[in-house]
């Protein structure tokens, strides 16, 4: 029996090794939630003042690049007393903790997998009220981009495993880089160097895109070049019904911005397309990067059709491979990172 027990405690002390590590053991619960629901963790009193009014209004900001008001986020909140074994397996937490005696400035701190797997905790420190509205308000898009990422690393992992082959295959043959694309996008065509892949449906119909040509100048990588690249492109590529319908980019709904994607530079542009002469139009989002080894550009595009109905879950989802795109001589990143301000010490 002693035998026994001696095994049973070695199996018990590497399990526990294996949890502490951050790896999910055999004693991890699955993480609970829908995609972009966010528990707020907090005093009731806090999260009814202007502190808590601050993260709420953060929180629940538009979704940029939508044709109708869709929020970024579903809110959930529980005071700390209510922060059971119920809740605290939600995927996205955001722990509110406010103390002079702890705290100097406000900072963030986060941790993945603390109570289930896969889940991203945030806390947000401060010593008071006012610094935490303040620090809240200055990094608004910190806070928005940190869960955004998050999500996007699970819908990755998920189309790690299942993906479409075709398309995959397709644009390692036509341009010599790989990228993740949900497995019901069927239908394609093709054009010169230009590749365009959808589900042809008549209610949700979702698009990817990816077309390359020569890197001349840094000129590339500005707002009106790429409207004017973009627009050049599909109007040669993606036709109306008619003579005289083409896609075309809404101008004044386009917002870009650098980030990073496998470790380099991107421009992002996100914003709404529209089919001249019909009226087609919905969402799309782009990443335009520089393939350093054939000194050319790749944009890989993403746009939904989906008349009459919400489309952030849609953008979301697609948006993810965006980030799986891998060029010439890249090895496959399946993690971003979850970036904080410089100087803010952060805690995995």
């Amino acid at each position: 029996m002693r035998k026994y027990l001696f095994y049973f405690n070695l199996l018990a002390i590497a399990l526990i090794a294996f949890s502490c590590n951050g790896k999910k053991s055999a004693f991890t619960p699955t993480s609970t939630g829908a995609p972009y629901e966010v528990l707020v963790v907090t005093d009731l009193g806090v999260w009814e003042r202007p502190a808590g009014r601050a993260l709420y209004n953060v929180l629940d900001s538009d979704m940029p690049g939508l044709p109708q008001s869709e929020r970024s986020f579903k809110i959930m909140y529980a005071a700390p007393k209510d922060f059971n074994s119920i809740l605290k397996p939600v995927r996205n937490i955001i722990m509110i903790d406010i103390n002079s005696q702890k705290y100097t400035q406000a900072k963030f701190q986060y941790a993945n997998d603390v109570y289930a797997a896969p889940q991203t905790v945030l806390t947000i420190q401060a010593p008071t009220e006012d610094e935490f509205e303040t620090f809240v308000e200055e990094n608004k898009q910190v806070i928005l981009d940190f869960f955004n990422r998050a999500e996007i690393n699970r819908q990755i992992r998920t189309l790690e495993k299942s993906h479409s082959s075709f398309v995959s295959n397709k644009v390692k043959e036509m341009f010599g880089c790989n990228i993740w694309i949900p497995a019901e996008l069927a239908s394609s065509k093709t054009g010169e160097d230009f590749f365009w892949a959808s589900t042809n449906a008549a209610t949700s119909d979702m698009s990817f895109v990816i077309y390359s040509y020569p890197y001349t100048d840094e000129k590339t990588f500005t707002r009106d070049f790429y409207m004017h690249k973009r627009d050049s492109v599909m109007q040669a590529n993606i036709p109306g019904s008619k003579e005289g319908m083409y896609m075309q980019t809404d101008t004044m709904t386009v917002e870009t911005r650098p980030i990073s994607v496998q470790g380099e530079y991107a421009f992002e542009a996100r914003g709404l397309w529209r089919m001249k002469g019909d009226f087609m139009g919905g969402p799309f989002v782009s990443h335009t990067r520089l393939d350093k080894a054939n000194n050319r550009i790749i944009t890989a595009e993403i746009f939904i059709f989906s008349p009459d109905k919400t489309k952030r879950k849609l953008v979301r989802r697609m948006e993810a491979s965006l980030y799986t795109l891998r060029l010439p001589n890249e090895k496959q990143s399946t993690e971003l990172p979850l970036n904080v301000p410089k100087g803010d010490k952060t805690n995995q």
